[in-house]
């Protein structure tokens, strides 16, 4: 029998959890089976092939100190904060069993007095409402599963950082589908982080006829092992969080006092590889301005703002309005 490992995690950062997950995957035996328990502070976690600029609307995440994350698996975005309880199998390829990781979870559930049932590949439901959804990746060697388990989410937060209905970006992403959730407190009032926990690792030893010491996993710990704090970087960068979303069009339209213009972005990698733009401005200048300055710009707001910045610099009071104008019709997109 393959030996256990349990792990949880002292910190609530959402990527040094993913960085620490991956480490796991890629470091440890393949022949132990490890259950990793975690938490993450408010943040959007979106699949790996996900387009953030579809999917959030970053500018209110900026504002609320919400965090983008990218996990390496496909799927969904979701909304994480301390109410949602994640937990990670990970077995030899060859032992690996996707419905016994399921059972362990329902089992934990009916240990806390939840009649819990897995539907369809992904999700686990209580009285018809999703309560969590997983994900999946498997290697030659190595397999895990994650997942999602809603306890007392601020669920009125979801449509303020989610935003399924920007139908004007023609995005390559995969898109999240809607589903009817509910938070396990409304089906156990008294069910808490630790006591979800308890039950997990109960369910898990059972299921396995051993049990493992528990691991705390702590940022100071984690942080001086080279490996693990190059991966923590990877998920912290922008590069992965957005650089590596597919190509996709976002046109932006809009009316001055100086006539209408529509920025037509390509945006490939996370950079704006073109803009096409069509416009009645009566000033060539400042629509060649555009054309030359955007292109290889990263497609956030701070940097489309510094270099649209620099064109109003020596330029004439009437430039200068609508390099201003044309910022401020942008930012709006950002929201």
């Amino acid at each position: 029998m393959p030996e256990l490992k349990v792990f949880t995690a002292e910190h609530n950062d959402p990527w040094f959890n993913l960085a620490t997950e991956d480490w796991l995957f890629k470091t440890f035996p393949p022949d132990q089976h490890i259950l990793f328990l975690w938490r993450n502070k408010p943040c959007i976690v979106i699949g790996r092939f996900q387009n953030p600029w579809n999917e959030c609307n970053l500018a209110a995440m900026e504002q609320d100190g919400v965090v983008l994350a990218r996990r390496q698996s496909g799927g969904g975005a979701v909304y994480h904060d301390l109410g949602n309880t994640n937990f990670t199998f990970m077995s030899p390829s060859s032992e690996y069993d996707i419905q016994r990781n399921f059972t362990i979870i329902i089992d934990a559930l009916a240990k806390l007095g939840i009649k819990a049932i897995q539907s369809g590949r992904n999700d686990i439901l209580v009285e018809g409402k999703k309560i969590s959804g997983s994900a999946f990746r498997k290697t030659s060697q190595r397999a895990f599963h994650h997942g999602t388990l809603l306890i007392n989410s601020d669920m009125a937060k979801i449509p303020t950082y989610l935003t399924p209905d920007k139908a004007k970006l023609k995005s390559k992403g995969i898109r999240s589908v809607a589903s009817r959730v509910a938070n396990l407190t409304e089906f156990n009032p008294a069910l808490t982080h630790d006591s979800l926990s308890e039950a997990i690792l109960s369910s898990f030893f059972s299921t396995y006829g051993q049990t493992s010491e528990i691991e705390d996993l702590t940022i100071e710990r984690l942080s001086k092992i080279e490996s693990l704090y190059e991966t923590y970087q990877k998920y912290a960068d922008w590069n992965w969080r957005f650089g590596t979303t597919p190509q996709f069009d976002h046109p932006i339209s809009g009316r001055f006092t100086w006539g209408g213009i529509t920025l037509d972005f390509d945006v490939q990698s996370g950079k704006i590889h073109d803009v096409n733009i069509f416009s009645d401005a009566l000033s060539v200048e400042f629509i060649e301005f555009l054309h030359t300055a955007l292109p290889g710009t990263d497609y956030s707001m701070p940097a489309i703002l510094a270099v649209l910045q620099q064109g109003t610099k020596n330029t004439s009071p009437e430039m200068h309005e609508m390099i201003s104008d044309v910022t401020s019709l942008i930012a709006k997109e950002f929201v």
